[in-house]
């Protein structure tokens, strides 16, 4: 991953693999303070030319600096992570869910609660898409069929501690809708319908 284009810019990304990084590589980058996000381990993408061969197993790194930088001061913190190659982020949206394949489905889908964020960087935040929330509202429904759920307070409580993104959703803005649902569903089941 070469360098791309000239002059400065807030975001940069490197690739670290782990053989090639020094065993406390993470901690190097969550004490030099700079908003990051660290991928998953992407141990089981493939590569694309047909053969089904796995790639070997890397990490995605991406530094969003709070004032522009040049690459080569990027490099200089990327150098000390073993990070291969720098280069410039367009979109921090889109760069963040890379890190977990979330747009392309034809790849592996990494857990979005395996990226690490240091300095201050929120990941669900920045991957967050109102499609994202439909979605996790369909899914959040269809658990309750299938689970035979009723009571929102054993819905949230279990989302707390097993999907930390539908709980999310539940906190910022899909309460309504779902309560709404659970009553329902309570109203007709008591009723006979």
């Amino acid at each position: 991953m070469a360098t791309r284009g000239v002059g400065r810019t807030r975001n940069y990304a490197t690739i670290v693999y782990p053989e090639s990084a020094p065993d406390n590589w993470s901690r190097i980058l969550s004490e030099a303070c700079i908003p990051c996000f660290i991928s998953p381990l992407h141990d089981q993408d493939v590569l694309s030319d047909g053969t089904g061969t796995l790639k070997k197993p890397h990490y995605h790194v991406m530094l969003m600096y709070d004032s522009v930088k040049t690459p080569e001061q990027a490099q200089e913190v990327f150098s000390k992570i073993g990070g291969i190659g720098c280069e410039k982020v367009e979109s921090i949206r889109s760069y963040s869910r890379y890190l977990c394949h979330l747009d392309d489905p034809d790849k592996v889908q990494y857990k979005v609660d395996d990226v690490l964020s240091y300095g201050g960087a929120d990941y669900i935040a920045t991957i967050g898409m109102v499609s994202d929330k439909y979605k996790a509202i369909g899914e959040i429904i269809d658990f309750c069929e299938e689970n035979d759920i009723y009571s929102y307070a054993d819905l949230i409580v279990w989302c707390r501690s097993n999907r930390s993104d539908w709980f999310r959703v539940l906190c910022d803005n899909g309460t309504y809708v779902v309560r709404e649902y659970l009553k329902s569903r309570s109203w007709e089941a008591k009723s006979g319908k």
